[in-house]
């Protein structure tokens, strides 16, 4: 039988079982691993032992293990304890401090397992010993940094500080939560963090919904009431946060809260201070508007009434009629005008918006500037090319540049210069305390080389009826005209002023987008037009009212009938389908308004022409004319008849005003 083993080989080197682990045990450098006998004297020693502990075999061999302790330990007997322990229980583990031959310390991780023989008996210990100074040391930072943290958080008391689990439960309790709601942390630990809601957040699931909400959306935040152990509502403001781990999965949540009921009360209560000055303030205004408004009128019908009067006797002279006449109507035109210009402050006037050239009307208005400022002031236009055009209604911008330039005449008594000036501008300046803005406006100013506005009347002129003239020399609602119709067409009035030096106001209206700009109108005085109609639809709830326009409306030659109400209006339009030109409609009325019937009227009847007509109407200030014509009250006998003529009725306004009827 032949072998397949070379004749030339030898068989490899036996390495028996102890050789192998005496080989293992040396070979390992970062742990102690050494012997003792049964009394704990060292009896094997292997490099790992030798670095962690600076003792060489020959030095440490037959010498006690408790020599590695510290002598605390020795002295309260702590390696006698670990032998025993690992005796009686069959293995001993802990950590704690040892000493190296150099006499410095380390933290190390000890186990001692006992060594026994055939029969059972010990006949000494395996010991591994491992030096973890550099992990004890992270782990103190890091249970002293917690300590710190807890520290802080259980030394904030002004705010609750803790957390929930996922669903909500109480897992932690600050001094903070306990001082705001009454509860020790064994009272709260494990219960749903609802308890502190009221029943009636509870019964519409506000807890889960703001649980809900921070996991969602990563954070929540709400005020409201909570509920203390005493059962005493309190006004919290609160913050719910969800928490991860590194890896990101979902750990619950940590809750803060904090009482703000002094803080609402006080807030409360400067809300109501302010109410009840602003109410003071606005009753003041209220007093000072109605005194003013009282003063002037009664000024007008002191006028009307005396020529009314007048115009009985029968010896009347033909030439004293006419001017108590022309007094009745020139006066009628001033309170309209006054009535205007309220309107124009409060922001309740229906305004005509078109697109029109700045510069063109303000050289339109060239002539009555000169005539109104007088030979004393100097005027001075600046007009560049390029003015983008504006969207506001021209007649009461024509009202505000010249209610600024009336007012930049009295500031130069003895004269000066008047300098009128347009600009584009991409900004709204920041004025009485509002924010500036961006947007495309057209800025026209007025300057006066005037005697300035002092510091402590700035802030009030543009109050109604507030004046530093002297009597009869304004009525004190110029400047609040411009204000309102500035701020109503959606710009800003602007002032900036120095005593001795003068004044520049200035007014700011939108810029208009993709319209051509209107002109003046040039229309040349022709001969009067016939009428076109004939037959008129009068609707007016007042009484008074109604019987005057419907005489007047006869006296101009049409057919009259007169409605009473839109619901009246309609039934006369079905029973008398074609038989009306014109429906003639005033706006406030009760049930449905003007606004309401011309709808109404415009889809049942297309080709019928609607006139509205109001002195003052919340419709018409909030929704606007909706493309209805409006001749404004009081209207004149001239303003009726273009209207008849067939002339639109913003044109009939302007013919009426400027003929003075």
């Amino acid at each position: 039988m032949t072998s397949n083993v070379p004749a030339t080989a030898t068989p490899p080197a036996q390495i028996g079982d102890d050789r192998r682990i005496s080989l293992l045990v040396d070979a390992i450098r970062d742990y102690a691993i050494y012997m003792l006998d049964a009394n704990g004297y060292v009896s094997s020693w292997n490099p790992g032992a030798q670095r962690f502990k600076g003792y060489t075999a020959s030095e440490i061999i037959g010498q006690h293990f408790s020599r590695f302790y510290t002598e605390e330990d020795r002295a309260n007997g702590v390696p006698a304890k670990a032998l025993r322990t690992a005796a009686e229980n069959g293995s001993f583990e802990a950590e704690g401090w040892r000493v190296r031959k150099d006499g410095s310390r380390f933290w190390c991780s000890v186990v001692i397992d006992p060594v026994r023989g055939p029969d059972g008996a010990i006949i000494g210990y395996a010991k591994v010993t491992r030096d973890i100074s550099d992990k004890k040391a992270a782990r103190d930072a890091l249970y002293a940094s917690e300590q710190r943290f807890r520290l802080l958080v259980q030394g904030v008391r002004d705010y609750a500080i803790y957390m929930l689990d996922p669903d909500g439960y109480i897992t932690n309790w600050n001094s903070g939560a306990q001082a705001i709601k009454g509860y020790t942390e064994e009272e709260v630990i494990g219960r749903h963090f609802s308890m502190f809601y009221t029943e009636e957040d509870r019964a519409r699931g506000e807890p889960s919904e703001a649980l809900e909400a921070a996991r969602t959306q990563g954070k929540y935040q709400h005020e409201g009431w909570r509920v203390r152990k005493d059962g005493h509502r309190f006004w919290a403001t609160v913050a719910i946060h969800p928490i991860r781990d590194e890896n990101g999965s979902f750990l619950g949540y940590a809750k803060i809260t904090r009482d703000v009921t002094e803080q609402r009360e006080v807030q409360r209560a400067l809300e109501r201070s302010r109410e009840a000055l602003n109410q003071a303030q606005k009753m003041e205004a209220i007093g000072r508007l109605t005194g003013g408004v009282a003063h002037d009128f009664n000024n007008l019908l002191t006028v009307i009434r005396s020529s009314a009067e007048l115009l009985r006797r029968p010896d009347l002279a033909p030439e004293k009629r006419d001017r108590f006449l022309a007094a009745i109507v020139d006066t009628a035109t001033r309170a309209a005008e006054l009535t205007r210009q309220l309107l124009a402050f409060a922001r309740k006037q229906p305004l005509r918006p078109e697109t029109f050239d700045v510069a063109e009307r303000l050289r339109g208005m060239e002539h009555i500037i000169l005539t109104s400022v007088g030979s004393p002031v100097r005027v001075e236009f600046e007009l560049p090319e390029g003015l983008d055009p504006v969207h506001a209604d021209p007649s009461q911008f024509e009202t505000a540049v010249l209610n600024l330039v009336i007012n930049a005449r009295d500031a130069m008594p003895r004269g000066g210069l008047l300098r009128i000036a347009a600009r584009n501008t991409d900004r709204l300046p920041a004025v009485r305390n509002h924010a500036g803005a961006q947007g495309a406006f057209v800025a026209v100013s007025v300057t006066d080389t005037g005697s300035g506005i002092a510091p402590e009347v700035l802030s009030r002129i543009f109050e109604p009826f507030f004046t530093t003239k002297t009597v009869n020399r304004g009525t004190g609602l110029g400047l609040s005209q411009a204000y309102g119709f500035a701020k109503q067409s959606g710009g800003e009035l602007a002032v900036q002023t120095e005593v001795g030096v003068g004044t520049t106001f200035t007014l700011y209206f939108p810029r208009a987008q993709g319209t051509t700009p209107l002109g003046i109108s040039t229309r040349a005085h022709t001969a009067e037009p016939p009428l076109v109609a004939h037959k008129v639809l009068l609707v007016e709830d007042n009484e008074a009212v109604g019987s005057f326009a419907s005489n007047l409306l006869a006296e101009l030659g049409v057919e009259v009938t007169w409605a009473t109400d839109g619901q009246d209006a309609l039934r006369t339009l079905a029973q008398r389908d074609g038989a009306f030109d014109l429906v003639f409609s005033d706006v406030v009325m009760p049930g449905m308004n003007g606004l309401e019937l011309g709808a109404i009227i415009r889809q049942r009847w297309p080709t019928l022409r609607v006139v509205l007509t109001s002195g003052y109407s919340h419709v018409l200030a909030e929704e606007g004319v909706h493309d209805f014509e409006l001749l404004e009250k009081p209207y004149s006998a001239s303003a009726l008849l273009a209207m008849l003529q067939g002339l639109p009725v913003a044109a009939n306004q302007a013919k009426a005003s400027d003929t003075g009827a």
